[in-house]
């Protein structure tokens, strides 16, 4: 596994920086979250399929950043990536598990039927990849916390999503059975919904995005929300009305207001 350090210059600090982890690191959202912990003097552990962009993002950070190019779907490789982290920085105070893909899909193309499998493998067993390699050593640490980058989209289904949503509703009850389970333990567990965050991923959807976040902002919610140790946040708030709301609408009525919602369009698997 190719890891390279990169030093930020020495300086006094008045406690031992965090050690964060964070995929889909390259670009958007993950890329926001990793220069926010940077100005915390955070250790950087950041991974992406894209290996040179996340050399450059490094070179911008006055941050120490280990990077690793990877997939997520790759389950060995981020077993390898977790064990060179703990053994250069340490076990991690945070593992963000932010990366994810988001494509249209219709099922009855024949096309996206690989469609359907590398959105589930990356949103879901990505994220289940992303944590295990640093469980069992934040256990044994008793500290730690494990952040599951989900959606709103995955509180209901909505037309031309049908991959993208079901993925998200399986991030969040998979994020749900792990705080259950890590209780007691000291490593605690965050789910957060974001709504639509201004990023390479939403760039292409031709129909309104309310309440749409650029990436820095949605990164300083965020860490909020983590910092104070939250179980289940929707950023931005107003999204989170939107999500109450829509959990509420009878069937019928859900079905007959979102028939003709605005769709994504479809995508070939990256």
């Amino acid at each position: 596994m190719a890891s390279s350090p990169r030093r930020a210059p020495s300086r006094e600090r008045n406690k031992t920086p965090p050690k964060v982890f964070i995929t889909g690191a390259s670009s958007g959202l993950g890329a926001a979250l990793a220069r926010r912990y940077a100005g915390r003097g955070a250790v950087l552990g950041l991974a992406a399929r894209r290996g040179v962009a996340l050399e450059a993002l490094a070179g911008e950070l006055s941050a120490t950043c280990h990077i690793y190019p990877l997939d997520v779907t790759d389950a060995p490789a981020l077993v390898a990536a977790g064990a060179d982290f703990i053994a250069r920085a340490g076990v991690p105070d945070i593992v963000i598990a932010n990366a994810g893909i988001s494509l249209g899909t219709l099922t009855e193309e024949a096309a996206d039927l690989q469609a359907f499998a590398r959105v589930m493998q990356a949103n879901v067993l990505g994220m289940v990849h992303t944590f295990h390699p640093f469980v069992a050593a934040m256990k044994q640490a008793g500290q730690g916390r494990l952040v599951g980058i989900s959606s709103v989209a995955g509180i209901r289904g909505m037309p031309g999503a049908g991959a993208y949503c079901a993925s998200k509703a399986a991030a969040n009850t998979y994020l749900e059975s792990l705080r259950v389970e890590l209780r007691g333990s000291g490593v605690g567990v965050t789910n957060i919904l974001p709504g639509y965050i201004a990023t390479p991923m939403t760039a292409v959807n031709q129909y309104t995005m309310p309440f749409i976040l650029s990436a820095d902002e949605a990164a300083r919610r965020i860490v909020r929300q983590i910092d104070r140790g939250a179980r289940y946040a929707v950023v931005p708030w107003q999204m989170a009305v939107v999500a109450k709301l829509l959990r509420m609408l009878p069937d019928p009525l859900f079905d007959r207001l979102f028939a003709r919602a605005g769709r994504k369009q479809r995508q070939i698997p990256l």
